[in-house]
């Protein structure tokens, strides 16, 4: 039994699969299958009950998955001490990043930080925050960037983004010449809202409900440009950050800014308050404390590139 026999068994175990678990560890299928089987072997016992499509854990399975999480992460930390005693800035982040905050505030960051730290290597894990903040927790990610509020007995954090939820609308809307609107209004609205595994979609719910009303949604989506573009499209109304919607076309969609309540939208880095922080990990968080200091603005894209005009 090595290091990395435990690594290919706690991915398979994460995926369920065979096929993502030989992507995510750059080895082949055939590779990580007689990995496994030499792993079960060695302990005796079966650990992946292969019936179905789906293969899953049996118990054997489940217990040794729970110890080889806290081994990996032993060993991680291990290596980490041992590069920074050494005094070595090299390392391996794996950063938690949503897809919505990731593709607009990152990719400045992290080629600057590559060119900065070039032996640093950065593990980018798209997912939504509920999930991000989890993995940062158990140590299954260093660090996330996340919507807030999180437990700030739990997690170190810094702010980098705050902001606020604005309402758009189709151009013909009854609440399109309106400056400002309140939640309470919009009782009789269609929606359309990010899926329920974003944090905005029980935000947006719990906010109606101290209001005495669930709001009707109609359509749910993981991209906010194709809920833009169903609101272009005069579906249903749309609650999103004021940050994504300033590029969005005015003659396709409208944006109105929400009152009582004004509804926040702030994002910030996180990371595990009570555990060792590697050299990498420390660099990173004060290289992107810095860099957001100085005024970094999302990458966002051009209003014609936002809303593009059907044809």
């Amino acid at each position: 039994m090595d290091i990395q026999h435990l690594q290919y068994f706690v991915s398979v175990a994460t995926h369920g699969s065979f096929t993502k678990a030989a992507r995510e560890c750059y080895v082949s299928q055939p590779t990580i299958s007689k990995m496994i089987k030499s792993f079960e072997e060695e302990l005796g016992v079966p650990l992946f009950n292969r019936a179905g499509k789906k293969i899953v854990l049996t118990d054997a399975g489940q217990a040794v998955f729970q110890q080889a999480q806290k081994t990996l992460k032993a060993f991680r930390q291990l290596t980490d001490a041992i590069n920074d005693v050494a005094g070595l800035k090299k390392g391996k982040i794996r950063i938690g990043l949503p897809p919505m905050i990731g593709s607009r505030y990152f990719p400045r960051v992290i080629d600057e930080f590559h060119h900065a730290y070039p032996d640093i290597k950065i593990q980018l894990v798209e997912d939504v925050t509920r999930k991000v903040v989890h993995d940062v927790e158990n140590g299954t990610l260093d660090l996330g960037a996340v919507v807030m509020p999180v437990d700030d007995e739990v997690f170190g954090h810094f702010s980098f983004v705050h902001d606020r939820l604005v309402l758009l609308v189709h151009p013909s809307h009854r609440l399109a010449g309106c400056s400002s609107v309140r939640l309470k209004q919009l009782k009789e609205e269609e929606f359309i809202f990010f899926h329920r595994d974003f944090a905005l979609h029980d935000q947006i719910i719990k906010e109606c409900l101290k209001l005495g009303f669930m709001p009707n949604i109609i359509y749910e989506s993981t991209q906010w440009d194709l809920i833009c573009e169903l609101v272009a499209s005069n579906l249903g109304v749309a609650l999103l950050p004021s940050t994504i919607c300033h590029a969005f076309n005015p003659e396709r969609v409208k944006i109105i800014h929400l009152e009582e309540p004004v509804l926040p939208w702030n994002l910030a880095i996180i990371w595990p308050k009570h555990q060792y922080l590697s050299f990498a990990v420390k660099e990173w968080i004060r290289f992107t404390k810095n860099l957001f200091g100085s005024g970094i603005r999302p990458a966002v894209p051009q209003p014609e590139e936002a809303t593009k005009k059907r044809k």
